[in-house]
This record gives structure tokens, C-alpha cells and sequence, in this order.
């Protein structure tokens, strides 16, 4: 099969595009024509290298995927060839831990092999392009602002980052639930189009500081009763100390990853002086996303995609991931 894959870490030029062996299949699996692969920054950690996380090589990143079932091994029950599908990136039990694009051979590929335990039916009315954004940025942003910050209609909502896959989604979801939105991305042209996806304002965060835009626009500092319900931080890094500054009293600061920095400086003080919770959300669940599939299939949520690029195009779309050079999700269809 023609994949993207690589032999060695590195920068982007250790992706190499061309004939991949298929692996055999193993009982309980199937083998999935992949329509659609939508790109996560856990990609390009895969590609990098993740501390303390062994990546068996040569590896196909690659998390998230929708496609067909074009071969099954024995033991498999409830599926037939052909059967449109949505795979659930993650597979659990049976004393294992299997994630594909990480420790088993992902997606930027024209098939993927899992465990068939893994698939979830496609619905007719959901094509394989906004199926495959699913799992990893809405599904990780649905569980993180619903059943981590249990956010309620008409809280307040500082999302960082807001221009990637789970600021976007994040956006939505929360006006899904009836909040008010502040979107926070690094240039105007990224500002004005979460503004047209319903945030109720934007910030530039590289030409205006957010603490201080919180400050001016919530009616000041913490003990002036300013302040966010909810601050979403999953970039780390530099941002992190700054907003802890735009939590309100009482309020949460969310955080489901780091891209821009795992270990930032913190000050304590604004943790105990806003009575604040800060709350971890780690990846999504299976019936999250055959809620997602329901909210795609009935019109409620449509998943923004920057572009869809065909396979051959992958390394470079991976680069303008890294890059930052997106708005939403970039999807590979081999």
C-alpha cells in the first residue's frame, strides 16, 4: 500500500511517502480502506519523538480515520465487508493499549489495521471527511467541556488556541450549550473567522495580550470580580501562568494537553486567591463519539475543515500543521 510513514524522529524531513507493507491481520481484526485521515498535532509529536513514550519504528502517524472494511480476520462478529466505518482510534483490553499513529501503525495510509472492537458505524448522512475529524479534537473537547468543566449556558468561556482542531471544536460545542465564547488566535484573519463560527469575541494574541484584554473587558482584576467561568488551555508553555489571571472566582481552568510546553512556570497564588479548579480532561469515550456522529448526521455540528488534500500532498499538509497554517482540521483522503 502507498503510506506516509517514517524510519527514524526528526524534523519533517524524515516523512517519507511511497510502498508500505501491509501488516498481516491478526484474530479480532479488520483491515480498513481509509477514505478519510484528518491531522492532529499528535502526529507531529509521533514524528518528533515523545519522551518517555516508545514509538515502535518504522511508524505511520496518523490518529484519526473513516473508511470501509475490506478484510476481516476470523473471530469477528457484526461487520461485513464493505461496511462504512469510523474507527475509534484507541483499543483497550485484553492486557493491551493500542493506539494507532502512536504505538501501532496509523493512518496517513491508504488502509489501517484494528482491532474490530474499535469501529463504529458510519451513518449514511456523514461523509468520511467530517467523520475523520472526530475522535481526537471533539472528541477530546466534548468530554473536557462537558463532563470535566460541566459547562452550563451562559458561563463565559476563554478558549486559547482556539484557530486548531480543539479550539474550533471547543467553539462550537460551547455555543452548542448556550456560552458565551472568547476566542483567542495568533492573526486577524484567524480572528474573523471564529468570529463567523459564533465566537462572541476574538482576541490576537500576538498583538494584544489576553490577561490584559480580560482585565479590561470582565470588569477588572480577580478581587475586582473579574474573570472567566471557564479559561481552555491546552497549549502549556508560556500561556499557562497568564491564565491562571483570567480565571474568575470560583471558576475552572481546563487543560487536555501542552502543545507549546509540558513543564511552565505557575503562581500559586492565583490558584488559592480564585478558589479556582483546575481540571485535567485526557482523551474521549466511546459513546462520546456516537454522540458526535449523531450531532454530524442531524445538522446540529459541522466540523470545520481547512482543506482536503490527496495522500501524495500528506507531508506537506503535515507541514503546514506544525506550522500552523490551518484553521480548524486538514484531512488526507488516499
Amino acid at each position: 500500500m502507498k503510506a506516509i510513514f517514517l524510519k527514524e524522529h526528526g524534523t519533517i524531513g524524515v516523512l517519507q511517502y511511497g510502498d508500505f507493507a501491509e501488516p498481516a491481520l491478526e484474530p479480532k481484526q479488520v483491515r480498513v480502506r481509509v477514505l478519510a485521515c484528518s491531522l492532529n498535532y499528535h502526529d507531529v509529536f509521533t514524528r518528533r519523538g515523545m519522551p518517555g513514550i516508545k514509538v515502535p519504528l518504522p511508524m505511520i502517524p496518523g490518529c484519526d480515520c473513516a473508511g470501509e472494511i475490506i478484510e476481516m480476520a476470523g473471530e469477528v462478529e457484526g461487520w461485513s465487508l464493505g461496511d462504512r466505518v469510523l474507527v475509534d482510534p484507541v483499543e483497550r483490553g485484553e492486557g493491551r493499549f493500542r493506539f494507532i499513529g502512536d504505538n501501532a501503525l496509523g493512518a496517513y495510509a491508504e488502509s489501517v489495521t484494528v482491532g474490530a472492537s474499535t469501529l463504529i458505524a458510519l451513518p449514511s448522512e456523514v461523509t468520511p471527511e467530517l467523520a475523520a475529524t472526530l475522535p481526537v479534537a471533539y472528541g477530546t473537547s466534548q468530554r473536557m467541556l462537558i463532563t470535566r468543566a460541566e459547562l452550563k449556558q451562559g458561563e463565559t468561556v476563554l478558549i486559547l488556541g482556539a484557530s486548531g482542531g480543539v479550539g474550533t471544536s471547543s467553539l462550537l460545542l460551547a455555543k452548542m450549550l448556550g456560552a458565551t465564547v472568547v476566542a483567542a488566535a495568533g492573526t486577524d484573519e484567524k480572528c474573523a473567522r471564529l468570529a463567523e463560527l459564533g465566537a462572541d469575541e476574538t482576541i490576537n494574541y500576538t498583538t494584544t495580550d489576553f490577561a490584559s484584554y480580560c482585565r479590561e473587558h470582565t470588569g477588572g482584576g480577580l478581587m475586582a470580580g473579574g474573570g472567566y467561568d471557564v479559561v481552555v488551555n491546552f497549549t502549556g508553555g508560556d500561556t499557562w501562568s497568564k491564565s491562571l489571571r483570567c480565571v474568575k472566582h470560583g471558576g475552572r481552568l481546563l487543560t487536555c494537553g501542552a502543545t507549546a510546553g509540558f513543564d511552565p512556570q505557575t503562581d500559586i497564588r492565583y490558584i488559592w486567591s480564585a478558589e479556582m479548579d483546575i481540571r485535567g480532561s485526557n482523551g474521549w469515550t466511546r459513546q462520546g463519539l456516537v454522540d458526535l456522529l449523531e450531532m454530524v448526521s442531524s445538522g446540529r455540528l459541522e466540523p470545520v475543515i481547512d482543506r482536503i488534500v490527496p495522500l501524495p500532498e500528506g507531508i506537506e499538509a503535515h507541514r503546514a500543521l506544525e506550522e500552523r497554517r490551518f484553521l480548524g482540521k486538514i484531512v488526507i483522503t488516499p
